[in-house]
């Protein structure tokens, strides 16, 4: 963070929780990217996995195009998530771009990067692409709007730069809107407190602290583990147990890593054929096909393995079944509980009765975050029916009338999950709707990369594609290849611009819901179902059939145009 921001916050103590809070408002330059009116062949709102990818795909094809970037550097969320602990979820070679000129040239110092290791490696990403010449950091969108008249998205920026392109590509992801509840008197608390989202650079000390944690979610989790064994007492508010699942986490050698990257072409290519996205999908058999023993077996190897193997790569009918998913949860509470010392944490962390399927919400990865609570200064405190009112000048007050006195507070309340990055930007339709608006009742897309009313306009990693049940840069790559050729299409054909029709939209709506209802996943409000943002629908805002069929099925619709409207 820099000096301004620091001392900004110094002077503010309302709790930022706004991109425009954190984006400084000069500019790095005046001319190119940085201009006051900038203009390109298509703009890329996002530079993280997605917005680089469909950078670097579009300057393949001869077209300009611009990154307009909120952060101040390369990596999207690994720039601005540096909370203590902050770790990817994904293995490598998973979690990294196909090119063979960066992969050839980069070693990973562990299977699964934290935040620094990530952003070394955009900085190679772009020491190798060149990637920031095309780009325009501490730069917020805040409008857009297409004109059917002269065929361009017109771009509002925060500062009050303007831009326009033919084509526009949102790859704000899906943690883009950070979520903090409505609690009253967070600007009285005489401590230090941040979202895990916007967590300063400069380390924030813990030692002899009284912390506090709110949320058990991935950022939760890395945040308890980080802070257990250096603070002076640690206090985790749970409202629902996280049934996570260990990482296996190792160091890499730069020579295991040489050998391996000959297979690397294939891959990348398998990890496109398996339903996250992942190197391994499920089990071709059923839960009841295999005896207790060898479904114990089973169970074991996937555990010992690590990663998301207990996830997606568990027997094909766990997440459809509820008996199946039973036997999954028998053997996750058995593991977990016998890593749990006391009695009454072990009924709050592992509880034998499942508080909702296995595998319906997003599991997360740990190493000893269930180690944490058998220390004398890490305690659990229940909110589920205790809940947290307002926090005061000490700390954190409960709904009986605890007052819980703290130091250091970190709310990891997660986001206005997948949709909310794209809502909190002003996109409007052609006749003038906000898609905030829009989407209030429910969300609509087509294909998962594109919306009825916004011609020429994409997504990556949002609503309605594979997104939270995958793997990040595995669906970015085949969604932005697909953008790549569907906008050369567009040319070849001399087309001004596309929209998908309103019946293709209500069609590729009722498949998701299909895919959903078929499984587990409608039985849980989960970040699957639309997140925990108070009013927000109850909805399925993922494609839930898997990353090969979801390549298929929007491959198919570009062939032939299908489900568009095309005005030449």
């Amino acid at each position: 963070m820099t000096p301004l921001v620091t001392e900004n916050k110094k002077l503010n103590k309302r709790l930022e929780t706004e991109l425009t809070d954190y984006s400084i408002s000069h500019r790095n330059g005046e001319s190119g990217p940085y201009a006051d009116n900038i203009t390109a062949d298509a703009l890329i709102v996002g530079a993280g996995f997605g917005g680089v990818f469909v950078l670097k795909t579009l300057r393949d094809l001869g077209l300009k195009a611009t990154i307009l970037e909120a952060g101040s550097d390369l990596g999207g969320t690994w720039r601005w998530n540096c909370y203590p602990g902050a770790n990817v979820d994904s293995e490598v070679p998973e979690y990294e771009y196909s090119w063979p000129e960066v992969y050839n040239t980069w070693n990973w110092p562990n299977n699964y990067p934290n935040y620094e290791n990530l952003r070394d490696y955009f900085d190679h990403v772009d020491k190798v692409m060149h990637i920031k010449k095309d780009c325009a950091f501490n730069t917020v969108v805040v409008g857009a709007q297409f004109d059917v008249d002269e065929g361009v998205w017109n771009v509002q920026i925060a500062d009050g730069r303007k831009a326009t392109s033919k084509y526009l590509i949102v790859c704000a992801g899906f943690a883009a809107k950070r979520y903090i509840p409505d609690w009253k008197g967070i600007e009285t608390f005489k401590g230090v407190v941040h979202h895990s989202s916007f967590w300063p650079d400069e380390e924030v000390p813990v030692e002899g602290k009284r912390c506090a944690v709110i949320g058990t979610g991935a950022t939760g989790v890395q945040v308890t583990q980080a802070w257990g064994p250096k603070c002076g007492s640690l206090k985790v508010f749970q409202r629902t147990p996280n049934l996570a699942i260990p990482m296996q986490k190792r160091d890499l050698g730069a020579e295991e890593q040489q050998r391996g990257k000959m297979w690397y072409p294939q891959l990348m290519e398998y990890r496109e054929e398996c339903f996250g996205g992942f190197l391994y999908t499920f089990k071709e058999r059923n839960t009841f096909d295999d005896t207790p023993e060898q479904r114990r077996a089973f169970y074991e190897e996937l555990y010992r393995k690590g990663g998301f193997r207990f996830w997606l790569a568990n027997y094909k009918d766990y997440l459809f079944d509820a008996a199946a998913n039973r036997e999954a949860y028998n053997f996750w509470v058995e593991r977990t509980r016998a890593r749990i010392g006391d009695s009454r944490l072990r009924d709050l962390l592992a509880p034998r009765d499942m508080p909702h399927f296995f595998g319906v919400k997003r599991p997360c990865l740990e190493q000893t975050y269930y180690e944490q609570f058998n220390r004398e200064n890490v305690d659990l405190v229940d909110i589920k029916n205790n809940a947290i009112v307002e926090f005061s000048e000490k700390g954190i007050k409960l709904q009986d009338g605890t007052e819980l006195e703290f130091d250091v507070i970190c709310i990891a309340t997660g986001f206005d999950i997948v949709s909310g990055g794209m809502t909190s930007m002003g996109l409007r339709n052609v006749q003038g709707a906000s898609l905030r608006d829009e989407w209030k009742a429910q969300a609509n897309t087509y294909l998962g990369v594109t919306i009825s009313g916004y011609p020429n306009m994409f997504h990556t990693y949002g609503t309605h594609g594979p997104t939270l049940l995958s793997n990040g840069p595995t669906t970015t790559e085949i969604q932005g290849r697909w953008i790549a050729d569907c906008i050369a299409k567009l040319e070849r054909e001399k087309i001004r611009y596309f929209n998908p029709t309103p019946d293709a939209t209500r069609k590729w709506k009722q498949h998701i819901n299909e895919l959903s209802d078929k499984s587990l996943f409608p039985t849980t409000k989960s970040t699957y179902m639309g997140g925990s943002l108070p009013g927000k629908a109850f909805e399925q805002v993922n494609f839930a059939g898997g990353m090969a069929a979801y390549k298929k099925e929007i491959r198919e619709a570009l062939d032939t145009w299908a489900g568009f409207e095309l005005v030449g």
